[in-house]
């Protein structure tokens, strides 16, 4: 029997809440082909219905020659899952010359569990990040935790999206004005989740409570906002703080990232 939160995750997160903030995506079958602003490609689909491997490589070989035609890309994400039927699919996605990351956790709960109160240290103050200033500071210190040298363009896009009253909200904990850990919450239009991401806390402040503090801010945030259930896709390192937070792993996801050649 499927679990219940992984049923809601199934029926309400895939396809339109994972395009949501891409350009107009082609539909090709039981894929979406989408592109993210700053030429990132992904993959999405409810499922592969009843293919077959045969069947499954055609639809990666329709998805690599989807994307070569277009310009600009940079990357294509397909991003699969553990409890998904698809015979074949990660030998095809290899055969493409898709390249698997980290194997990461899908977490569920339900806000209200994880709006509890948490201690945090003397000195640790916890609020929204509204300023350019926040947010360039935020994308710093997680662009340093995850070593993205990248983490410039990662702000300037937050930065579009809250110019453009997106909904999402970015939450902070600082300690003497310096910011020591962060994330992202984000509400997913036409459902009942709220997805919590980009979590990270500098190496010197963890092991205090302060992510699950901030876990506990952005709860209550969610229930405010209306939202039953809050997700993540998480790493070994944080899946046990979501889980003493009130998380449950429902099954796993791995990104398959392709590269266009070089011309």
């Amino acid at each position: 029997m499927t679990h219940p939160l992984l049923a809601a995750y199934d029926a309400q997160l895939r396809t339109d809440a994972e395009t949501a903030h891409a350009l107009p995506s082609t539909v090709s079958g039981p894929l979406r082909m989408a592109v993210f602003p700053g030429g990132r490609g992904f993959v999405s689909y409810a499922d592969l219905q009843e293919a077959d491997a045969a069947q499954i490589a055609v639809l990666v070989e329709l998805a690599v020659e989807h994307f070569c035609a277009q310009e600009g890309i940079t990357e294509v994400e397909w991003k699969t899952r553990g409890h998904d039927r698809a015979p074949g699919l990660v030998e095809a996605l290899t055969a493409h010359g898709f390249v698997a990351e980290e194997t990461e956790s899908i977490m569920i709960g339900e806000a209200e569990s994880l709006a509890r109160d948490v201690a945090v240290p003397d000195g640790i103050r916890i609020r929204r990040a509204r300023t350019e200033a926040d947010v360039w500071a935020m994308e710093e210190m997680q662009g340093t935790v995850f070593g993205d040298p990248h983490w410039q363009v990662r702000a300037e896009t937050t930065m579009q999206r809250l110019r453009a009253d997106d909904d999402v909200e970015l939450w902070i904990a600082e300690a003497e004005g310096r910011i020591v850990s962060a994330g992202r919450l984000e509400p997913v239009g036409g459902t009942e989740f709220a997805g919590l991401w980009g979590g990270a806390t500098l190496e010197d402040w963890r092991g205090r409570g302060i992510y699950r503090a901030l876990t506990a801010e952005r709860a209550r945030s969610a229930l405010a906002r209306g939202k039953r259930y809050l997700h993540s896709d998480s790493t070994e390192f944080s899946r046990p703080i979501l889980e003493r937070s009130g998380l449950t792993k429902v099954s796993t996801t791995t990104p398959y990232v392709w590269t266009p050649p070089a011309d």
